[in-house]
């Protein structure tokens, strides 16, 4: 699957990024008054050939919630850690940003709306990824958004883990 647009859901099968907007805003219309959260993650797998997938997450707090993922290829080789961690973070944020603008315009109370966006990235304080956790942090941080690292960025490390 290699359109950067056709996502993936558990229970509805394949997806435009336009269905998926349309998905998460009727998921949130139905209870605008509850707290929810958008997460954007991706993971990816070492390797020749490098795969990546992003897991978009709308949870709605106590309550449950869905997701979709799409899995793309990087175009290239990855020779070293740090890259692939880059690339993940890149295609998260542009994902977030796409499904910001997209659901700016579908929902129907938007300036109404009690969400917290979170980019989850595939770092921890353990392990090889420690020394990038700034620097990416950082790059999230910097467009905008807030960022989670492990124990916290099951988007990332969970839900997109499950498909790469």
């Amino acid at each position: 699957m290699e359109n950067k647009d056709i996502f993936c859901s558990p229970t509805k099968g394949r997806m435009k990024l336009n269905k998926v907007t349309k998905e998460i805003s009727d998921f949130i219309d139905q209870d605008s008054e509850s707290k929810y959260r958008l997460i954007v993650g991706t993971d990816s797998n070492g390797g020749k050939k490098t795969d990546f997938v992003t897991a978009i997450i709308v949870y709605r707090v106590g309550h449950g919630g869905r997701y979709f993922w799409r899995k793309t290829n990087g175009g290239k080789v990855y020779h070293t850690l740090r890259d692939r961690i880059y690339q993940e973070v890149t295609l998260s944020l542009g994902t977030a940003q796409d499904i910001l603008g997209k659901l700016g315009v579908s929902l129907k109370n938007v300036n109404e709306l009690n969400y917290d966006f979170q980019i989850h990235i595939d770092v921890g304080r353990k392990g090889p990824t420690r020394e990038m956790i700034k620097e990416v942090v950082g790059m999230v941080r910097g467009n905008g958004f807030k960022a989670k690292i492990k124990p916290e960025s099951y988007a990332a490390s969970s839900v997109a883990d499950k498909y790469v």
